[in-house]
């Protein structure tokens, strides 16, 4: 019974052409992912060149905005990984586009702009995730965040926490039951996604 996130989530990546959003794009893909695409207005057109979960040699096209790719991809999940000072206007234009699920990895988002987020994001489609978090997992499926994906398998245990590395623990620590889904939900004093939400 995994929630938010299944291997049907088609996953975006804002700011797939970073160094972060370079490694863990890769990741992701690496552990079954279905990564169509990201955002950087900057190199919209290009492609950036990966390889998926079988070995494969995959090129993700890169769009100029969320709205962009959630129309010529189907995307439903986004993955920011977005320089602190942009976070905000990545997180409005991912609301704005109505994407279903927006996984902000992001540490060190100014608290004002994430109240202000926050504040934005009520009432609107888009559930958020984060700031200042490891994203979310369900093994065997997906991985939306930085998560490492080879700590634990699927199984009946269901997993909410602030803390990334101590959700790594746990996942560590419970890996022979085994996980639906993890949600590292960050730790900020302002986050979309609360544990009971979760």
């Amino acid at each position: 019974m995994a929630i938010y996130l299944t291997s049907e989530s088609k996953v975006i990546v804002q700011g797939i052409t970073g160094g972060e959003g370079t490694k863990h794009t890769a990741l992701m893909l690496k552990s079954g992912t279905n990564v169509v695409g990201g955002v950087n207005a900057r190199k919209a057109g290009t492609t950036v060149k990966h390889v998926d979960a079988d070995g494969n040699d995959v090129e993700l096209p890169v769009f100029a905005s969320v709205a962009e790719a959630i129309e010529k991809t189907g995307a439903d999940v986004s993955v920011a990984f977005v320089p602190p000072a942009f976070t905000k206007d990545a997180v409005v234009e991912a609301i704005d586009a109505e994407i279903g699920l927006l996984v902000v990895i992001t540490e060190g988002v100014p608290v004002q702009d994430t109240a202000e987020f926050w504040a934005y994001a009520q009432g609107k489609k888009t559930r958020v995730i984060g700031p200042n978090c490891p994203g979310i997992i369900s093994p065997g499926q997906a991985l939306a965040g930085i998560t490492p994906a080879t700590i634990a398998g699927p199984g009946p245990v269901g997993l909410v926490s602030k803390s990334g590395t101590l959700t790594y623990q746990m996942m560590f620590e419970l890996r022979d039951f085994g996980f639906t889904t993890a949600i590292g939900i960050g730790g900020d004093p302002v986050i979309g996604t609360t544990h009971i939400d979760a």
